[in-house]
């Protein structure tokens, strides 16, 4: 049996990516038949790009994608697709393929159970912070790791958009917040966010305790399984994922147009 199988197979890839676009919310969101067509604009390129779940008929896909290309051409910017294993439109990736869309960011979706987690990051002795909502500071480490010159105001924003219950967890020492990571509660899973660590804190055990408070935080909640997304060519993030008891359950990509 495959990893993916195992947890619920493609309905589970797509309900966890559906959840992982609550927590990461596009300023507007046009349902184009179950398709989620997702704007955010200034935001990271990721929070904006088109959720293809729900089958179309025959005959009707490349409909769809003119449509979403039509959705982003009037906004000025480039169609983008996450395509995820079973959870996409049959045929969808071919179909983008054709038209010249390239392949993009593979990553790596993964789940633990939420006790699994506890058991394998041991207590540290770096004390954790959890907020409900991001502090300066939070926000301050994850830009210094993440931001890239992007716009802050707009990541900030997209922050204040989020509906479900949040933890904001800040590793200090000292009092300066060395590392920061979020979670967000919905219906039964956790998902894993915003995980940045500054480099004088890197091999210090600063992320597994990020982890473990907000794996405590997710388990007080009620949610039994976390779930993060990850880039596959991110490898400390994938050993550290793997040392604190997460599994891959599928692998996805993106398709870029132009």
């Amino acid at each position: 049996m495959s990893a993916s199988s195992a947890v619920g197979g493609s309905g589970t890839v797509r309900s966890l990516q559906e959840r992982a676009a609550r927590a990461l919310p596009a300023e507007h969101v046009k349902d184009a038949g179950g398709w989620w067509l997702r704007h955010a604009p200034s935001c990271s390129w990721w929070v904006g790009t088109v959720l293809p779940h729900g089958g179309a008929r025959p005959g009707e896909l490349m409909d769809r994608v003119v449509e979403a290309e039509e959705f982003y051409a009037a906004r000025g910017t480039a169609a983008r697709f996450q395509i995820s294993p079973g959870a996409c439109s049959q045929g969808l990736d071919t179909v983008l393929a054709e038209r010249g869309y390239h392949r993009r960011s593979p990553m790596s979706l993964q789940v633990a159970s939420t006790a699994r987690v506890l058991r394998q990051v041991p207590a540290g002795s770096l004390r954790v912070r959890l907020d409900e909502r991001p502090t300066h500071a939070w926000f301050e480490v994850w830009h210094a790791v993440h931001g890239h010159g992007g716009d802050s105001r707009s990541e900030w924003d997209m922050l204040g958009r989020v509906g479900r219950p949040c933890a904001y967890a800040c590793a200090v020492i000292d009092d300066e917040v060395l590392a920061v990571g979020r979670a967000v509660a919905d219906t039964g899973w956790a998902g894993l966010f915003g995980m940045a660590t500054l480099p004088e804190a890197r091999g210090k055990g600063a992320a597994r305790g990020v982890i473990a408070a907000l794996a405590g935080w997710a388990g007080a909640r009620g949610a039994g399984r976390m779930y993060l997304q990850v880039e596959r060519g991110n490898i400390p993030a994938l050993r550290l994922y793997e040392r604190t008891g997460f599994r891959e359950i599928c692998g996805y990509h993106y398709r870029t147009e132009g």
